[in-house]
């Protein structure tokens, strides 16, 4: 999985974090349902955000929800998946988009794919990729031909040496379409404008955060890259970073949602931890708290008591270390810890169902306490929305796109 946007469940308020599992999993099974199981290699977390911006702007239905099973990726636990005309319009982007990434590998003769046997492999998966992409795309109305153009597009521009938004230009162009039909799916003509200038700048984002990223490898491997190819400082990119970021913000204000919360947070919020992460900067802190501040802005409730606390009073909410605190919770089994045999075939058949590193928590096999997997560790500082206050209410659960009147800038 891949994708500039990479929500930390630590920060997502758990209605939001449902509310993304079941996206990102209902795009995973657009997937394999129209293409077939290798298809689902391509499910990625920006491709998720087209299903939920269709949503999002959807009047409420309870059709928009199905029961899926037991799945490896989700710790062997069963799930509400996002359906419906959304998610398959993000499957059928998704998978022309990586289409296109196939064939750029095998141009370049990327590792294995300079062999010609894997190549000619590569090239027929691609095509038939691009077929079935633009069958599903028809049969939601969308014309993946305008994906198709501008992926043939960007070497050209990249040869002739333009600008850095020139060189953009083609992935704006195919993301403003893809965002923009969200509007029509959803039946709200009104909104496609707006979405279009949205997903033209998140489309700019995407490619300016790649190649900021890509920098020193690019460098290091004598690949093409549009900062230095372009004679792009890092100063430049970011400047433009941030205008996308404020203009993708301008721009859903103008978007009439349904239920714009989920959007909210990942097209602002989590966006703009994206572009920090890039660039290796720190986000913003909340100064205006509605309470006392700690260290650098932050509330002090996530941090240590502010005054001792009376032996023997109850215990306060909120702290669970203090004095008067109820005892831990004990280990999973009682506390009873199993034979090295035993542990170590629960720990083979947690590695064989992905829980090791795809589950957002799991029992040691031999200890019984809780462990959290692999790819849930996260680098954030885990105090949720706007890095430690919770003057948004739990990142957008409860008001109107965070406005709270702090100036966090959220």
């Amino acid at each position: 999985m891949f994708g500039i946007i990479r929500p930390c469940r630590h920060r997502l308020p758990e209605k939001l974090a449902t509310a993304w599992m079941a996206h990102l999993c209902g795009l995973c099974l657009a997937l394999r349902d129209d293409h077939g199981q290798m298809a689902r290699v391509v499910t990625n977390y920006d491709g998720l955000i087209i299903s939920v911006l269709a949503e999002a702007q959807a009047p409420p239905s309870t059709d928009s929800r199905r029961a899926a099973g037991p799945c490896p990726l989700r710790g062997m636990r069963s799930h509400e998946v996002a359906r419906g005309e959304g998610a398959r319009l993000a499957a059928a982007v998704s998978l022309v988009l990586a289409s296109a990434k196939v064939r750029d590998h095998v141009a370049d003769r990327d590792g294995l794919l300079a062999r010609r046997p894997v190549a000619a492999a590569a090239r027929r998966v691609a095509a038939r990729w691009d077929r079935k992409g633009a069958a599903t795309g028809a049969d939601v109305g969308f014309d993946t031909a305008v994906l198709v153009e501008a992926v043939r597009r960007q070497p050209e521009i990249e040869a002739a040496g333009g600008t850095l938004l020139e060189v953009t230009e083609p992935t704006e162009t195919a993301t403003s379409a893809a965002f923009g039909h969200t509007a029509v799916l959803a039946g709200r003509p009104g909104n496609v404008t707006a979405l279009e200038e949205a997903g033209r700048l998140f489309g700019r984002l995407a490619h300016l955060l790649d190649a900021v990223e890509d920098l020193e490898e690019d460098a290091r491997t004598g690949a093409w890259n549009p900062l230095a190819g372009t004679g792009t400082g890092l100063a430049e990119a970011r400047r433009l970073c941030d205008d996308a970021l404020h203009g993708i913000e301008l721009a859903l204000r103008d978007v009439e949602f349904t239920d714009g919360k989920l959007a909210h947070v990942l097209l602002v919020h989590e966006l703009r931890r994206s572009v920090d992460r890039a660039f290796g900067t720190t986000g913003h802190a909340c100064t205006a708290t509605r309470g006392a501040t700690g260290a650098g802005g932050v509330k002090a409730a996530f941090g240590p008591p502010q005054a001792p606390h009376p032996p023997g009073a109850p215990h306060p909410p909120g702290n669970p270390y203090g004095p008067g605190a109820p005892p831990p919770e004990p280990p999973h089994r009682g506390g009873r810890r199993r034979g090295l045999v035993a542990g170590c075939a629960v720990w083979a058949g947690l590695c064989l169902t992905c829980q090791v590193c795809c589950s957002g928590e799991f029992h040691d096999p031999w200890t019984g306490e809780k462990r959290e997997g692999l790819c849930h560790k996260c680098d954030c500082d885990c105090d949720g929305c706007c890095d430690g206050c919770d003057c948004c209410d739990g990142c957008c659960d409860g008001c109107d796109c965070c406005d709270c009147g702090c100036d966090c800038g959220c």
